[in-house]
């Protein structure tokens, strides 16, 4: 029976750096399940190995992408029991905690979002309020349910590789009948950057770049970040919404965040606060983004950010 189950969903032909760890965090409680929905490729079942997992659950049908996060939850929960997994460890992205929370209620468990560490006892560690504390939670309940924020566990692999076994889950049909179909779907056009929830290196732009998001991305470029905005920019239709952080946008917490003309509003803090190490550029000294900043410039961004960009680029060079 494992410990731990961890859900990866769809990844396709490699995990992505936060299910290592999820699955490295997993390994600390015991022994690790997967729950695994999408094709598992021989290298990608390899990687789980490596990473600790003994078993891994499929599901019934592989349709379970054609719906919103409902069947995903009853599958979820049918891997749970059979796995007799006391932890389940899920991404903390907005689907994950959907699920997170409607898998708490499927099985009568403690949810705790927002996770940044999970003790052997399964103590989980939080960041709060924008990150403005640090706090500790434990569920009463024999199951708890952990969404884990990404970027705050070091992935390492097992000692021992193993081949895990493969096992078949049964997806209740009245979970799928009852819940919405996805009619349709736009695919996303490929930058090459990294994924903005997982990126290790963040460089977001505000109202300040006045629609200009070209030296930003040269420097995400040249840094190998991730491209992110404030809900400003975002309205202002200068970049997508999927790069907003924020409140209302996507929670990063990356080694490093540079900000560029970003106010710093509360809004925007709460998106961002957790990261390690936060640089601001802003012409206006008196701006709140200064007050949380590890770095500050005073400084026109299309002055500073170029500059700062070409010095990467000849330290590389």
């Amino acid at each position: 029976m494992a410990n731990a189950l961890v859900f990866i969903d769809n990844p396709g032909a490699a995990l992505k750096k936060s299910s290592l760890e999820l699955l490295t965090l997993a390994r600390s409680l015991g022994e690790t399940a997967v729950a695994f929905t999408g094709e598992l490729t021989d290298d990608v079942a390899a990687t789980l190995g490596a990473y600790g997992a003994t078993t891994v659950y499929r599901p019934s049908t592989d349709e379970l992408d054609k719906y919103l996060v409902g069947p995903k939850a009853a599958y979820l929960a049918a891997a749970a029991g059979a796995s007799g997994a006391t932890a389940v460890l899920l991404d903390n992205s907005p689907e994950g905690k959907e699920i997170a929370g409607r898998l708490g209620i499927k099985l009568n468990a403690g949810v705790i979002t927002d996770v940044v560490g999970v003790e052997p006892d399964g103590t989980a560690h939080k960041s709060v309020l924008a990150g403005s504390y640090n706090t500790s939670a434990k569920a009463t309940t024999p199951v708890t349910v952990f969404s884990v924020k990404a970027n705050n566990v070091e992935p390492s692999p097992a000692g021992e590789a193993k081949v895990p076994a493969t096992t078949t889950v049964e997806v209740p049909a009245d979970a799928v009948a009852a819940s919405a179909r996805i009619s349709a779907r736009a695919e996303k056009p490929v930058s090459g950057r990294p994924d903005l929830s997982e990126a290790r290196i963040v460089v977001a732009g505000g109202r300040g770049v006045d629609g200009d998001f070209g030296p930003l991305e040269e420097l995400a470029d040249a840094l190998g970040a991730a491209v992110g905005a404030s809900r400003a920019a975002t309205d202002a239709g200068w970049i997508g919404h999927d790069a907003q952080v924020g409140q209302t946008g996507v929670t990063v917490s990356p080694q490093l965040y540079i900000s560029a003309g970003i106010s710093g509003a509360i809004q925007q803090k709460a998106g961002m606060q957790t990261s390690k190490v936060i640089v601001a550029v802003n012409k206006d000294a008196e701006s709140p983004v200064f007050e949380i900043a590890d770095y500050g410039i005073i400084g026109d961004l299309f002055k500073v950010i170029p500059q700062a960009t070409a010095e990467i680029k000849k330290r590389k060079g």
